[in-house]
């Protein structure tokens, strides 16, 4: 009995893939097969966008043919606005793989004469989807046909037609659709969300003055989903889903060492350096010495062969590149070479998530073997403490799920407190370096040591440093 139960489970809910990577993940493998999708938000939310990227993944990832049928655009701009993300609607068009179809209700005269039915409708589609052999199709604000129309009794009972009329077609729909005025509605009708299979709502909001995307899957019948507001980005790539709560502490902890770029610091952890793929946080007033530990780091990776990318918050790249020469880290030839890719920003540039999801493009698409943050104290100007501290957890479950290596550099303040962060982040580094400067006879003299170092043997004394033009010099305890 438990047998036939657990293969009765396991069958679920067919599905077809959107190719979004996040998306996907979210919805625990796409888009209900054979059943229409509602896809809802406000003007310039991304549903036009996302739409025809379910179509143009289908036709080059999946080998399906798709119909896009719009309401709002005419073709020509249609494939300009797209051209910009790199999608060829054209040549998509040209090879069968994709029909585009526009149809303007404004360039006919309507009279709201007794009863009327999207019979015609259903006639066009029928066609263009008989045409290409569509396994998916798009309907693009369908709501400026009903809008020439008073009798929402009508407009509602077509709605339910449309949606049945797809199902028995057997087609992988998406349909868009404006959101409702009303407050807490998801469309103008307020049926549609109740007939849908799958309901996804977008949101373009301001927060603190900052624009951000969300996206959140209001209901999917006969599977579980993420049910959570995850953000998104709109790129010159297209949409970029990142389901940042879904991460769970499944990682492995690898037990391969790397070097930490400076041999006498290798030598306090053993003599190996770091663990792969663990977080390392150095910390530390101004002037200790932090991006000059994390270039030497950087300029190791590289040297080995494997790429770095790092994230700067306080200087532009030719800048650290210049900077960091004068201290034996010379990082010009990685940079040029490709294995280095220093990406410079303002903190005030994007909201948090919206900084998490690009630093996750970024990393998916250049594929490091390390990843540097510096620093990321800098990123208290556009948030509490609390919302930073959530954001990196999930961004070192990522990277840890990735197995990259990850170094943070803190600024802390001089007040006699160095042993803590004020985000909060000590607590889940699996590797602390505090650095401090003091004044001895005139002279500002830096000091390490090591706070904590899971799972390996590490150095508990303090050593005096100095940062020269031939590197980094750990003194011996005198």
């Amino acid at each position: 009995m438990t047998d036939k139960i657990n293969q009765n489970r396991k069958k679920g809910l067919s599905k077809i893939a959107t190719g979004n990577y996040g998306l996907d993940e979210i919805t625990g493998g796409g888009l209900p097969a054979g059943r229409p999708t509602l896809l809802c938000g406000g003007a310039g939310s991304g549903k036009t966008l996302m739409a025809m990227e379910f179509l143009v993944n289908g036709a080059l990832a999946f080998d399906e043919t798709g119909v896009f049928l719009t309401f709002e655009e005419s073709k020509e701009d249609l494939h300009g606005n797209l051209a910009s993300f790199g999608f060829d609607i054209n040549e998509l068009e040209q090879s069968g793989r994709i029909t585009v179809r526009v149809i303007d209700p404004d360039r006919q005269d309507h009279v709201e004469v007794g009863s009327y039915n999207l019979a015609g409708l259903f006639a066009q589609l029928d066609l263009a989807i008989d045409a290409v052999k569509a396994r998916r199709v798009v309907i693009d604000g369908i709501e400026n046909l009903f809008s020439i129309f008073s009798r929402q009794t009508v407009i509602r009972k077509e709605i339910k037609r449309l949606f049945k009329w797809l199902k028995q077609k057997g087609v992988t729909s998406i349909i868009t659709l404006e959101q409702g005025s009303r407050p807490g509605s998801l469309t103008r009708h307020g049926v549609e969300e109740y007939i849908a299979d799958c309901v996804i709502f977008l949101d373009h909001r301001m927060e603190g003055q900052i624009a951000t995307r969300r996206l959140r899957i209001v209901k999917y019948r006969g599977t579980s989903h993420g049910t959570n507001e995850y953000p998104f980005l709109i790129t010159d790539k297209g949409i970029s889903v990142f389901p940042v709560t879904s991460l769970a502490l499944d990682h492995k902890a690898p037990v391969e060492r790397v070097t930490t770029g400076n041999e006498q610091l290798d030598t306090l952890f053993g003599g190996q350096g770091y663990y792969k793929g663990s977080s390392v946080l150095i910390s530390g007033t101004a002037g200790t010495g932090k991006s000059s530990l994390a270039a030497c780091f950087a300029k190791a990776v590289c040297d080995g062969g494997d790429k770095c990318i790092y994230f700067a918050f306080e200087e532009s790249a030719c800048q650290i590149i210049r900077n960091m020469g004068s201290t034996g880290s010379a990082l010009d030839t990685h940079a040029r070479q490709g294995l280095l890719k220093i990406h410079a920003v303002r903190p005030m540039l994007l909201g948090l998530e919206m900084h998490l999801l690009s630093m996750h493009d970024m990393i998916r698409d250049f594929n490091p073997a390390a990843v540097i943050l510096d620093p990321i104290s800098n990123l208290e100007a556009i948030g509490e403490h609390l919302d930073i501290k959530l954001m990196f957890i999930r961004l070192f479950d990522y990277l840890k799920r990735n197995n990259i290596t990850a170094l943070f550099t803190c600024l802390t303040r001089g007040n006699g407190m160095e042993e803590s962060t004020e985000i909060g982040i000590s607590s889940v580094m699996d590797t602390w370096i505090l650095l401090r400067q003091h004044l001895r006879e005139r002279r500002r003299e830096r000091s390490l040591y090591i706070m904590k170092s899971r799972g390996m043997h590490h150095d508990s004394d303090i050593h005096a440093f100095d940062i020269t033009d031939q590197g980094i010099k750990i003194n011996p305890v005198s």
